[in-house]
């Protein structure tokens, strides 16, 4: 199997502008993947999306699985 190199962005939903104080994957989400892509980079890796818990890390969530309803 042959990998071919790429390069991209880490970069969390929450800097994106958005309405509620934090980033979502609504118009500036798809303007910075938009932005990405005509800079060639081909991966945003972003960082976890879920429930926020204690002081509002991303990191101590009470599900892996649900998704942020901010």
């Amino acid at each position: 199997m042959e990998f071919k190199r790429c390069s991209g962005i880490l970069m969390p939903i929450s800097s994106l502008p958005g309405g509620y104080g934090i980033g979502s994957l609504g118009k500036p989400a798809r303007d910075f993947v938009d932005f990405l892509a005509g800079a060639g980079q081909t991966i945003w890796q972003i960082l976890p999306v879920g429930p926020t818990g204690f002081a509002d890390s991303p990191y101590q969530s009470c599900s892996a699985f649900a998704g942020n309803p901010y």
